[in-house]
């Protein structure tokens, strides 16, 4: 069930729709060897993603019809904090973290530094399929907030410190959150 801030087709240029995207759903509406895409979640004319998902991360896709605004959010340059919670194999220790802090070294170039924290358990809905589980190896929760956008960055530098990624959830982009909002569902919201 969707939550729409005002009804489907009206939106204006003062707001973009806020969907929490499922695992395993394509960043894009046009189907690939049937494959769910955000169509199947969002029936809004005229509306793009500010930013992508791989299909297997869950989470925050801002969508918008205004082109400039859609730049603005996704563009590095503008510095739109986006934040993730990662779930990790493995127990994050004091040299991971202050890694992740300070940049990792990529074969792309070091990212630039990150805020990063432990999450205690945080209250997220079950995956489908779930993560694999290995029983002798622990797992821990992080949230890392960053203001660039590589491909696959977050799994890539938490692999790089030790620390393959499970689970992966966008759980902001800049003043947006996910709270409220289950898989599939989406919401309108002002713009910036």
């Amino acid at each position: 069930m969707n939550i729409p801030a005002t009804r489907p087709g009206t939106e204006n240029a003062g707001s973009v729709i806020l969907l929490n995207k499922p695992y395993g759903v394509l960043c894009q509406f046009t189907a690939q060897d049937g494959r769910a895409t955000l169509r199947d979640h969002v029936d809004v004319p005229g509306v793009y993603p500010a930013g992508r998902l791989d299909a297997d991360s869950e989470g925050l896709v801002v969508l918008t019809a205004d082109g400039r605004q859609q730049a603005r959010i996704a563009d590095p340059r503008h510095k739109l904090p986006k934040t993730y919670w990662v779930q990790v194999e493995g127990t994050p220790g004091a040299e991971a973290l202050r890694a992740l802090a300070r940049g990792v070294a990529l074969a792309d170039g070091p990212t630039r530094p990150a805020r990063v924290r432990v999450l205690p358990d945080p209250a997220v809905w079950p995956r489908q399929p779930p993560i694999r589980v290995r029983r002798a190896i622990p797992t821990a929760w992080l949230e890392l907030t960053l203001r660039e956008g590589r491909n696959r960055q977050v799994r890539r530098m938490t692999a790089a410190v030790g620390l393959p990624t499970l689970r992966l959830i966008r759980w902001a982009v800049g003043p947006w959150t996910l709270a409220g909002l289950a898989p599939g569902q989406w919401r309108t919201a002002p713009v910036l």
